[in-house]
């Protein structure tokens, strides 16, 4: 008997997985494959593909991997599928020219840090890892026809992207109408139950419900997330944009980004990232609602818990004793600072604010004096409210809010 498969109601189950889902297509079938998983004792099987063409992964990436592991936990087979022979065509979706071809070598050595960085969130006991090679490589010239012949050109130009490049006169290849053919054949392939990803994928997703039911297979449901902010809140979490929260990177660097994201954003990264379920955060909502949680608190748990997955839980509990000493008790361990030299220019002093914009603590001098006005800067340990205060030659601690502190050397 499958483990936890009776640990939650179907109903109990729909409103975990399908939380901050998108799209649903359709919600009355998955509602009945999960009674029919319950009653049988049968696990659902669903699945996400990866195409490995970036080889390292953020928490934006992390949201189909949290989504699939709340299938996991409540007992159904999860199937991580790498789409190594997908990857060397380069998926076209929200593309406005052909993506470059990935060379297969390129290909495997992304699909290993894949490996290495999916089992801190998917429990690596229970995961099956697939390649879809092992079934596009079979198919051969005739059986890729076949497949081809299972789809109309119309219903391949009803797709955004291909749409907007052929009414801008753009190039579109030939083989960048196969991908959606080979991700649906996937679902055919492997018999899904269920299929994720994010929303500029639901095309993709459809064509894999309908080519199962060409193949006389139940259709799968479809499900799509959302786009995951960066810690800006408006923007796409992004490397480009430096608004991201590496999965690989240390403990203390996702705890101390993730302090720094806005309340409002706390939620949000809690229904989307944390494993609490969602009675849970709502019992955390009306705590610091009514004044018995401050907020402070609630986001701290959220960063412990989000380091703990990716880094392990002692270095998790490391990262935020580290915080609150920085930062809750307002001790600062001088040594580790970073060190800015700043030079006068010829002046007697040097302005506060412009020596906050040039270590990179504030955006703008503008900013810096804004911040200062606020009560949000303390130099060597007090509070600075002038905001003409001035810097003569020495060494200095300070910090600028809750997250950034440096020492500033003034020459």
């Amino acid at each position: 008997m499958p483990k936890d498969l009776r640990a939650a109601t179907p109903d109990e189950q729909l409103e975990e997985v399908t939380r901050a889902s998108v799209d649903l297509h359709v919600k009355e079938d998955l509602l009945a494959k999960l009674r029919r998983s319950y009653e049988r004792q049968k696990p659902l099987h669903v699945k996400t593909g990866f195409d490995p063409n970036r080889p390292d992964l953020h928490l934006g990436h992390s949201l189909l991997l949290t989504r699939m592991r709340r299938f996991q936990d409540f007992g159904h087979h999860v199937v991580f599928l790498i789409g190594d022979f997908t990857g060397m065509i380069g998926d076209p979706s929200g593309k406005n020219i052909t993506r470059p071809a990935l060379t297969r070598d390129e290909v495997m050595a992304n699909a290993e840090t894949y490996r290495q960085q999916v089992f801190k969130v998917l429990d690596p006991e229970v995961t099956e890892v697939r390649f879809n090679s092992e079934w596009i490589d079979r198919l051969g010239s005739e059986g890729m026809i076949r497949l081809a012949s299972r789809y109309t050109l119309a219903r391949m130009m009803e797709r955004d992207d291909f749409k907007k490049r052929f009414k801008e006169g753009s190039s579109i290849s030939i083989h960048e109408l196969l991908y959606p053919l080979l991700q649906g054949y996937d679902s055919v392939a492997l018999k899904t139950d269920v299929e994720l990803g994010g929303t500029d994928q639901l095309f993709n997703l459809m064509v894999g419900r309908h080519l199962m039911k060409e193949y006389g297979l139940e259709p799968q449901v479809v499900m799509t997330g959302p786009i995951l902010e960066g810690l800006d809140g408006v923007n796409k979490m992004s490397k480009s944009l430096d608004n991201y929260v590496g999965v690989n990177e240390p403990a203390k660097e996702i705890f101390g980004k993730l302090m720094s994201i806005s309340d409002e954003l706390m939620w949000r990264y809690l229904e989307l990232l944390s494993r609490r379920t969602l009675k849970e955060i709502q019992a955390l909502r009306a705590a610091v609602a009514e004044g018995r949680q401050h907020p402070m608190a609630v986001k701290k748990d959220l960063a412990e818990e989000i380091a703990a997955r990716f880094q392990g839980a002692e270095e998790a509990r490391k990262a935020r004793e580290g915080f609150e000493q920085k930062f809750s008790r307002k001790e600062l361990n001088v040594e580790e600072l970073p060190v800015h030299q700043l030079s006068r220019g010829g002046a007697e002093k040097l302005l506060l604010a412009r020596a906050l914009a040039e270590a990179g603590l504030a955006d703008s001098a503008t900013k810096a004096r804004t911040l200062i006005g606020q009560g949000g800067v303390r130099l060597n340990g007090e509070k600075v409210s002038d905001s003409r205060a001035e810097l003569g030659p020495g060494e200095y601690v300070v910090q600028v809010g809750k997250l950034k502190a440096a020492k500033l050397v003034v020459g």
